[in-house]
Formats: C-alpha cells, sequence, structure tokens
C-alpha cells in the first residue's frame, strides 16, 4: 500500500455518533471529576446558570430533561444534590445559582476550553457546518421518534 492510495471516509451512523459522543463526554468527565460534580450536575448547573430568568424546579427539570432525555425523578434528585452542596439556592419558588455554582461552572469551563480547542481545531468550518447540519437533523428526527415512543 502506498501513501497516497486513496482512503474512505467514515460513514456518520448512530455508532459513530455515539463514539464521538461517548470520547469527548469522557474527557469532560474526567474535568468534572476533580471538581467533585457529576455529569449530570454539570448539565443541571449549566442550564440554571445560563437561564435568562430564574427557573422554578419544575422549569429546570423541564430543561433539562429535554437535553438529557433522563427520568424527571434523577433530575429532580440532581436538582436536591446541587442544592445540599449550596451550588444552587432556592429564593422563594424559583432557584438561582450560587456564586460557588458560578465559580464552579467557570473553573470547568476554564479547564475544558485548552483541551476543546485541541479537539476541534484544525477542522474546516465547512465540514463543522455541513456536521451541524446533521447532527440537528438527527435530533430533530430522535426526539420525533422519542415523542412517537412516548406517546
Amino acid at each position: 500500500m502506498t501513501d497516497d492510495a486513496p482512503t474512505t471516509a467514515p460513514v456518520a451512523d448512530s455508532r459513530a455518533l455515539a463514539l464521538a459522543h461517548y470520547a469527548a463526554r469522557g474527557v469532560l468527565e474526567h474535568v468534572l471529576a476533580r471538581h467533585d460534580i457529576t455529569f449530570p450536575q454539570h448539565v443541571t448547573l449549566r442550564a440554571a446558570v445560563t437561564a435568562a430568568a430564574p427557573q422554578t424546579p419544575q422549569d429546570l427539570v423541564g430543561q433539562v430533561r429535554e437535553s438529557l432525555k433522563a427520568d424527571p425523578a434523577g433530575i429532580r434528585a440532581t436538582v436536591d444534590e446541587l442544592l445540599a452542596a449550596r451550588l444552587l439556592v432556592a429564593d422563594g419558588s424559583h432557584l438561582r445559582p450560587t456564586d460557588s455554582g458560578r465559580g464552579l461552572l467557570a473553573a470547568v469551563g476554564a479547564e475544558v476550553a485548552p483541551v476543546s480547542a485541541r479537539i476541534w481545531g484544525g477542522i474546516p468550518a465547512e465540514d463543522l457546518a455541513a456536521a451541524g447540519r446533521v447532527l440537528a437533523l438527527v435530533a430533530e428526527r430522535a426526539d420525533a421518534e422519542l415523542a412517537g415512543l412516548t406517546a
């Protein structure tokens, strides 16, 4: 085989998507473990921090459920963990991230940023745009299938 032999690009399919997802998530979870936070806690805290306005617990659970497709009871337990760790605080009927919660999210983001840059760096913009369109379509179709299964 010569160095100039044509190569076949891998086909995007469920397995390729899963392998990429779990590889990237593995990197993130390694960082999260150093900060003593789980992936579901990170997703939930990020949802609270990035919300335009404070959310009720029910709203936050709904938003995280939309992202993770997880059981609401498990998400409520995650919210309780974040409250117990004082990363979220109840303010009347709403939840607010604490300064500690915001700081933790910022620290994780700062630690992940250079790793993310190495992972994503050098990929041509047109490839990222094409991948983004495909992934958005796959997510839309999968959400529709899931809705049909749970109706």
